[in-house]
């Protein structure tokens, strides 16, 4: 019995994977059938997935297992096992969005991001789950249901890629697309605890387009910063089906080394001198920060200066909703989500001339955080406030209106279509806690190694804990 065949493979990281396709030590068709054993394992317990593919998932899986066997593999990624979000078409697979009111046809084309998986030779297993039109932060739906923390199944996984993150903690694959409009990425990556990006706007294609235009992001979710990486390889190169995908990064995304600290000038910002945060949330983020400085980072404790930008973000969102809702009939519209209809309805009622106003304070604010950036390379906040909360809520507390009123550090940066990042930085009290680094457009790297930075810091026992809860999804049931 080899060595990989010693180690649970479906716990196995993507470059761990390839390493050992690359040997014939392990084949993409064995670990391809323990991706899809640990779905069935545990995807009743979270509800991560909406849609399997197993046979699409070996058919793919053998050719990959082909390729390799004859060292033709198609990129460094072929054979890893992955998910895309059902917000993301897929050919041959259905694409609901969350929603009783979309079509049960199967999807005709591949979105850009599919394609460009296949083409690397990724192996796809299934969609992840959303809600409905990926409008909240966190991840439940009149179609699809609840998902669930694997942390803790009584608490929310976040949204609205709490699919994609909940499959990422538990290894349910390995590779995960999210989308990412006002925090999709980053806040259930936080609760989850695993690594998420939302690139700068433009090195990702999307196409269709978003409702939420240009507030709306995609990228990776996985457990590690380099999976992530070499998952960047593949899809932030432009396609024409999208006009706004104008941004070139040349080089290799997973071969570019960790910058150095020393004379990195890092700000810090724990409250963005408007944020409620809790003590223990504040405390794991401040020895992160300490800890950078004491490897020779520059750190300054300031704020970025703006004020909340949540009437900004709200108008923009909204009008998103509308434009959604008003494609609706009056049957469809009794079948979504309340709380999605309410700011479809609300979206609605925005003047055009209160529209342009809110484009003209979002050109404000990326104005003022370019500036922001000519003195500090860097900014780092908490990821979210508090950890994660009961499952099946919008909102942490009943005073809440909006699950914006529990995300503000996430949403001003979908503004401002910088690169934002969220990396773990602990536990407290047994849950997971997030730090977000931001970095100007375009600057992506710069974010990427402070990510590297403090994945070192995180016992190699937090990557690999178990992710437990009340159903017992202890480690030893997913051995």
């Amino acid at each position: 019995m080899t060595k990989a065949h010693k180690t649970n493979i479906a716990d196995m990281t993507a470059v761990e994977l390839c390493q050992l396709f690359e040997t014939k030590e392990l084949s993409p068709l064995e670990a391809t059938h323990a991706s899809l054993q640990r779905i069935a394992k545990c995807n009743p317990s979270v509800n991560a997935y909406c849609f399997v593919a197993e046979e699409d998932a070996i058919k793919a899986a053998k050719e990959s297992e082909a390729r390799w066997f004859k060292g033709e593999p198609l990129s460094k990624i072929d054979g890893v096992t992955s998910s895309i979000k059902d917000l993301t078409l897929v050919a041959g697979w259905p694409h609901r969005s969350g929603s009783r009111t979309s079509s049960k046809d199967l999807a005709n084309v591949d979105a850009p991001f599919t394609q460009k998986m296949r083409q690397a030779g990724a192996v796809i297993l299934g969609k992840t789950t959303t809600p409905e039109f990926g409008w909240k932060g966190v991840t439940d739906s009149p179609l699809t249901g609840v998902t669930r923390n694997p942390w803790n199944t009584t608490l929310t996984s976040g949204g609205s890629s709490g699919g994609a993150a909940a499959a990422a903690a538990l290894n349910m694959g390995v590779l995960h697309q999210a989308s990412d409009a006002g925090g999709s990425i980053r806040i259930p990556a936080s609760f989850c605890g695993v690594f998420g990006i939302k690139p700068t706007f433009g090195f990702i294609p999307q196409w269709p387009a978003s409702a939420m235009t240009t507030l709306s992001h995609l990228g990776p979710i996985s457990r590690t910063v380099q999976d992530s990486l070499l998952m960047m390889d593949v899809i932030a190169k432009p396609d024409l089906r999208d006009w706004y995908s104008t941004r070139i990064f040349n080089g290799s995304w997973s071969d570019q080394k960790s910058l150095p600290l020393k004379g990195l000038k890092i700000a810090y910002s724990p409250t963005l001198g408007y944020v409620d945060v809790d003590a223990g949330v504040l405390k794991l983020a401040d020895c992160a920060v300490n800890a950078l400085k004491e490897m020779g980072a520059e750190v300054d404790l300031i704020d970025p200066g703006f004020k909340d930008p949540i009437d900004t973000f709200s108008t923009l969102w909204f009008a998103g909703a509308a434009k959604v809702v008003s494609n609706l009939n009056e049957q469809q519209r009794g079948l979504l989500d309340p709380g999605f209809l309410q700011i479809g309805v609300k979206g609605s009622e925005i003047d055009i001339v209160d529209y342009m106003k809110a484009a003209d304070q979002r050109a404000e604010l990326g104005r003022s955080m370019q500036e922001f950036h000519s003195t500090y390379d860097i900014l780092i906040t908490p990821t979210l406030p508090r950890t994660a909360f009961n499952a099946g809520q919008n909102t942490e507390t009943a005073d809440q209106e909006h699950w914006t009123d529990w995300t503000p550090f996430s949403y001003p940066f979908n503004l401002t279509q910088q690169p934002a990042l969220t990396i773990p930085c602990g536990l407290l009290d047994g849950l997971p806690v997030g730090l977000q680094v931001v970095a100007n457009r375009g600057d992506d790297l710069l974010a990427i190694s402070i990510a590297k930075y403090i994945e070192d810091l995180i016992p190699v026992e937090f990557l690999d804990a178990p992710r437990h809860g009340t159903d017992k999804l202890t480690r030893a049931t997913l051995d």
